[in-house]
């Protein structure tokens, strides 16, 4: 990371002097390109940071998403948890909760937890971002086979099938 980046960049929670923040490379740009090893670093160091600072739902939150990134879904999902308890009222934790749940199919809950993202969402941007992984869940949870609902009584279809069957099975018995 360029002197010029480190200027600018406001200081973090993990830019302390324990945090060198150049050694922190941001993975999220291509997480197909990381190598296990420094994600598995950015993990520790993220764990560490959030040891220090449990208070800090953006950390957590962060964490979370690195967890996914390495394909651990169940320490993803109690980050997630832990960072939208920690702070009910933000934006990106319970969006990337509800990118959690959306991801894993469980879309009604995804459903759940992105309208409530969409409502604590503050600038344009994060209220499109919500919308449109709102419409991606509910354009999948309609066209999706697991959602089925059964509201058409199927006894009737049933009872005619299996009474052609037995008429079928009686025709043949008689010949």
């Amino acid at each position: 990371m360029s002197e010029s980046l480190l200027a600018i960049r406001p200081p973090t929670a993990l830019s302390g002097a324990s945090f060198p923040v150049p050694s922190l490379s941001v993975p999220w740009r291509d997480p197909h390109v990381v190598p296990a090893a420094e994600l598995a670093a950015y993990i520790g160091v993220l764990e560490q940071a959030c040891l220090d600072n449990p208070q800090s739902a953006d950390l957590m939150t962060v964490l979370g998403m690195a967890h996914a990134v390495n394909h651990d879904v169940p320490r993803s999902m109690e980050a997630l948890e832990i960072a939208v308890s920690v702070d009910p009222d933000n934006f990106w934790a319970s969006l990337k909760y509800a990118e959690l749940h959306y991801r894993l199919r469980a879309l009604n809950r995804a459903e759940e937890l992105t309208t409530t993202a969409l409502n604590l969402a503050t600038n344009g941007w994060q209220l499109s971002l919500a919308r449109r992984q709102l419409q991606e869940v509910r354009t999948l949870k309609r066209n999706s086979i697991r959602n089925l609902s059964w509201k058409m009584p199927i006894a009737g279809p049933v009872l005619a099938l299996s009474a052609t069957l037995l008429a079928v099975a009686i025709a043949f018995m008689w010949r």
